[in-house]
């Protein structure tokens, strides 16, 4: 069905129309790029490194396989995802795993084919400008799914969960890493005095966009709890679906079957 002109989503505290967030998250990621690894590390604390190890434990990259790594951005979880396959691959007879980064923002793309570690497996990797909601690879292609920080800002979640489904193969996993929220209410209330404060702040000194930031922290704020965002997962057809709290709830993976 079309949408409206009057349909409306969140874009951080903002209610804008639903037509309008795909290009403001454009612009937001366009004017950070260049910065965006930087940022994580000192954001952070280099603890989201941590998250992306587990993250690559949950989804145990194996030869052969090929992984779709969508909002990808400048590439550290598809380059992580190859380097474990290939270890795993001790004869030259075994295929070499694939993976496909697809963003929305090409400038990120950009930054991310310059990483020497990119190009270094540039048989292996490939990247591709596409949106979470629509993506631009046939049914059933994929051994893995996997989203990391990206899927709180897509239009309509649930459309993106269903193409996540649609491009896995039968026996496909899919993985979600995003920022969550904190299981006690003591923690709730450290981390909101410090992402309020600090992050747009470091935004601001490190990226030069102070804005950028603060959408970031009110996005993470309006994303749906670990048990709701659950329950989205499976009502767009996954199976065995799970979450796993890390840090204590500031961020989680979630993760299900396709069968």
């Amino acid at each position: 069905m079309a949408q409206s002109d009057e349909e409306t989503t969140s874009f951080g505290f903002r209610t804008v129309k639903t037509g309008e967030k795909a290009g403001l998250v454009r612009e937001v990621f366009d004017s950070v790029a260049g910065n965006y690894d930087l940022m994580n590390d000192v954001m952070s604390a280099g603890i989201h490194r941590i998250w992306k190890t587990t993250l690559l434990d949950r989804l145990a990259p194996q030869p052969g396989q090929r992984l779709i790594d969508v909002a990808g951005g400048t590439g550290d979880v598809a380059i992580g995802f190859l380097n474990r396959a290939n270890g795993r691959s001790h004869s030259a007879q075994k295929p070499k795993a694939r993976a496909e980064i697809c963003d929305i923002n090409y400038e990120m793309l950009a930054a991310g084919a310059e990483r020497a570690a990119a190009q270094q497996l540039a048989s292996q990797l490939s990247r591709i400008c596409g949106n979470a909601e629509q993506l631009p690879f046939k049914d059933g292609q994929a051994d893995r799914y996997v989203i990391a920080f990206g899927i709180r800002n897509v239009t309509d979640i649930d459309k993106a969960l269903g193409e996540a489904r649609r491009v896995l193969k039968p026996g496909g996993r899919f993985v979600c890493l995003e920022f969550s929220h904190p299981i006690t209410e003591g923690l709730q209330k450290a981390y909101d005095t410090y992402s309020f404060n600090m992050i747009p702040w470091l935004g601001e000194k490190i990226a030069n966009d102070r804005d950028a930031y603060q959408y970031l922290v009110e996005s993470i704020r309006k994303f749906p709890s670990q048990e709701a965002f659950a329950a989205r997962i499976r009502n767009a057809g996954f199976s065995r679906v799970t979450y796993e709290n890390l840090s204590a709830g500031v961020a989680a993976l979630h993760m299900g079957w396709r069968v």
